[in-house]
Parts: structure tokens; sequence; C-alpha cells
């Protein structure tokens, strides 16, 4: 690989730089993964439903660690995914053993997070129509 003298050291890359990356790495996930709108989408009912139903500061913290869980798994998959292509194109063991497991990471991020919210969600319909205290 022939790196560009001229081109900037990571090290002296501006923050701006660094966000820019990012957020264009955001809007490539939405654009690309029908899956990550779905989980998006997801998410955005979980907070529409967190404001709804009132849930506490800790709840909130709560629910945002899972979204945030799931999102960066959802990522990270696809991210793995582009690496595996940019390799080979050719049937490869290891390579599709890399993305099971991948792809399970986002399975368990997204069961255990709508198992977390469905405890939240439920304790608090539960409270708001007096089947148990708070």
């Amino acid at each position: 690989m022939n790196a560009d003298p001229e081109a900037p050291q990571p090290s002296e890359r501006t923050w701006a730089a660094k966000f820019g990356d990012a957020f264009r790495g955001v809007a490539q996930e939405i654009r690309s993964q029908s899956s990550f709108r779905v989980h998006f989408a997801a998410a955005a009912l979980v907070i529409v439903g967190g404001v709804v139903l009132q849930v506490s500061l800790l709840q909130w913290c709560i629910l945002l660690v899972c979204i945030g869980g799931v999102l960066t798994a959802e990522m990270f998959n696809t991210a793995m995914e582009a690496i595996a292509r940019a390799i080979t194109d050719q049937p490869n063991r290891h390579i599709r053993i890399a993305l099971d497991v991948a792809s399970a990471a986002v399975l368990v991020a997204s069961i255990t997070a709508a198992a977390v919210g469905l405890i939240i969600f439920t304790n608090r319909v539960g409270c708001l129509l007096g089947w148990w205290q708070a």
C-alpha cells in the first residue's frame, strides 16, 4: 500500500474531520442497511413510548444504553460485511464464521434490548393503571 506523504496523518486530523467521517458513516448506514432502518424506527418508537409512559431518569438511561447497543452492534456488523467484501468475493469459511458471529451479536443485543424494554414498559403501564406500586 502506497501512502500519500502529503495526506494528513491520523493525529493531524481535525475534530471536525473526525466527526465528519462519523456522520458520513451514520448516513451510509441509514442509506444502505434496511435492518438498521428497522432498528432506528424501533428506537424512535421506544423513545415515544418512554415519553408517553413518563419513564424515570434511570429507566431512560437503561433504554438509551440498549438503543445505543443495538445500533452500535448493527454498525459493527455492517463494517465486518464491508471488510469481508473488500478481502474476497470467494467463499471463505473463516469469513463466514466471522460474519455469522457479527450477525449473532446484533441478534443478542436486539433480544436483550427488547426484553429490557418490555420489563420497563410493563412496569410503567402497571404502575399507571394502579396494578402495583412504583
